[in-house]
């Protein structure tokens, strides 16, 4: 089993990790990326949960995140549908999902982030969603992670959380659709993350090395 390799403690701040964790992954070498991404598509492509899925939605890498690409060309071979997340135009600080194909018009939206150009008609409403791969900076062995700091994926799982939690008892294998999967480094995991009332923790998190099944949530 694979070491928290940042000792959180207690006075550290998510701001502080979050950096710590950054400056780490952006030291990652072109090689290992490859070498990660490659260790991640196997994993994915072996999963049940994700051999099952119709609808994914995942996200591009940027800054040092682990990349995607490999499983996304994976997806649109075996006919899998692929949906990128846009930052919402009306509701702040909220994502939507966009249908992503090769031939997707892409913009770069406000954090230098590219996405699919709004159009309506390829909008997919989160709960038609099988799966969401949510990509973090920090994750701990509860499912607890830290984001980039916006807080995007946690007002847009809230509903999907509460629900959750209204069902937890009849769902299966701590699933409510979607699935929602964290995707990271091993090297972004740590002892403890100092969460906030507003944070969703996640149910499941996969690394190149491992799938890690968190403790039930709540």
């Amino acid at each position: 089993m694979t070491k928290p390799l940042l000792i959180a403690t207690k006075q550290q701040s998510r701001t502080s990790i979050r950096q710590i964790l950054r400056s780490k992954r952006k030291t990652l070498t072109s090689t290992f990326q490859k070498q990660a991404a490659a260790a991640l598509l196997l994993r994915l492509t072996n999963d049940v949960v994700v051999k099952k899925a119709k609808h994914i939605a995942l996200y591009l890498a940027n800054n040092g995140e682990l990349d995607l690409q490999p499983f996304i060309r994976w997806c649109w071979q075996q006919n899998k549908h692929i949906y990128l997340p846009v930052v919402h135009p009306f509701a702040k600080g909220h994502l939507l999902f966009l249908r992503y194909e090769h031939n997707s018009t892409m913009v770069i939206n406000r954090y230098n982030i590219a996405e699919p150009k709004l159009d309506v008609r390829y909008i997919k409403p989160m709960q038609q969603l099988d799966i969401i791969l949510t990509p973090l900076v920090a994750f701990d062995s509860t499912g607890a992670r830290i984001g980039m700091g916006g807080g995007y994926y946690d007002r847009t799982l809230a509903n999907w959380y509460e629900h959750y939690l209204q069902n937890k008892e009849s769902a299966q294998d701590n699933q409510c659709s979607p699935v929602i999967i964290g995707v990271a480094h091993d090297c972004q995991q740590i002892t403890k993350v100092p969460d906030e009332t507003w944070d969703i923790p996640l149910p499941k998190i996969i690394t190149p090395t491992r799938s890690i099944n968190c403790k039930p949530l709540g």
